[in-house]
């Protein structure tokens, strides 16, 4: 009722009801970003754009600067280029061998790529030189990597990782979602709701990070 009276109000203001649908969406849009966080950034992408371009021209100046490859290599990476981010960090690996972020960031997109064993490697490496690199996330990239093919070694990274990060709403719910895979529906169901309390039990500044997760694992766990 609320979403029609506004409609109402905005095309009596505007004078136009395909303007008051877009204004409408794009009111939604904000706020659901604001307190809920499911749909994506659309600015996002062109400020990674930018700055990979920039990166990229601090190269050009600078061939051997190994900060601004790692700032590419991230910023390709987070674009989900892995190739090409792959081919960046391949160069600078002499430079990085102790550095646990770069044999993350190696392991993310052999990982991604297919890659598997390679992947493994490098995540280990990362997690030899820091166990808690990243809060953990190499053990969660490991469990979603090999959920299919082999989901026993999948449930322990994941449960790796919720051990690293006690207080992360997403290890929680992908767990679940593994146990849901494999069949397993009452530790599906657990890990669900354990995902629920723990978002009910984190200060508020931690929420909108872990909100979706908290969301997800709700509509998981109606099913």
């Amino acid at each position: 009722m609320k979403l029609f009276l506004l409609f109402g109000a905005l095309w009596w203001l505007f004078g136009n009801p395909f303007v008051a649908i877009l204004v409408l969406l794009a009111v939604l849009y904000l706020l659901e970003r604001r307190f809920i966080g499911l749909s994506p950034s659309i600015v996002r992408p062109f400020r990674r754009r930018s700055a990979i371009a920039k990166w990229r021209r601090q190269l050009q100046m600078s061939p051997y600067d190994v900060s601004a490859k790692s700032e590419l290599a991230r910023l390709l990476i987070e674009g989900r280029q892995f190739a090409q981010a792959r081919e960046v960090l391949l160069g600078i690996q002499s430079q990085s061998e102790h550095s646990a972020e770069y044999w993350s960031d190696l392991g993310t997109c052999e990982l991604a790529l297919g890659r598997l064993p390679e992947g493994e490697e490098a995540m280990r490496r990362a997690l030899s030189i820091s166990p808690r690199v990243k809060y953990g996330q190499p053990y969660l990239r490991l469990g979603e990597a090999w959920s299919k093919a082999d989901p026993a070694k999948a449930l322990g990274y994941l449960e790796a990782f919720k051990e690293v990060n006690s207080s992360s709403c997403e290890a929680y719910y992908r767990l679940g979602s593994l146990y849901a895979e494999l069949g397993k529906r009452e530790e599906a169901a657990s890990a669900f709701r354990e995902c629920r309390e723990l978002y009910a039990s984190l200060p508020r500044y931690m929420k909108r990070k872990e909100r979706k997760w908290a969301l997800k694992s709700l509509l998981r766990g109606q099913r």
